[in-house]
């Protein structure tokens, strides 16, 4: 499969495999986010601890298939919110890029 993938086209057919309670919308893929992200977090700090921080080709394999996992709970939170990946890709592009037109990009705040 080498086709670039859309964030739609993505949601589409990871969704095809949520399967979880409806009583747990948004809580059951926001605490598989929160888990998924530290386990990307503990392959980057694996990465320091066993290997002085080289990046090999197994490293990234098994990076690319957490951030795959992070991906697919961001997904689904999405769904249970009933919003795009696509619109939250364009508001977060639009907020950087607000950012860095008022000079902002660095400092502290959701808000700046």
């Amino acid at each position: 499969m080498n086709k670039e993938m859309t964030f739609k086209e993505y949601q589409e057919q990871a969704l095809i495999t949520a399967t979880y309670p409806a009583t747990l919308r948004i809580t059951y893929p926001t605490l598989g986010l929160n888990g998924e992200a530290g386990e990307v977090a503990e392959k980057v700090k694996k990465l320091y601890r066993d290997h002085d921080g080289v990046i090999d080709s197994v490293f990234l394999e098994n990076v690319k298939l957490e951030l795959g996992d992070v991906l697919w709970y961001v997904s689904a939170i999405c769904r249970d919110l009933g919003i795009s990946m696509e619109d939250v890709a364009r508001a977060n592009i639009e907020k950087l890029h607000s950012r860095r037109e008022r000079g902002v990009i660095h400092g502290n705040g959701d808000s700046r």
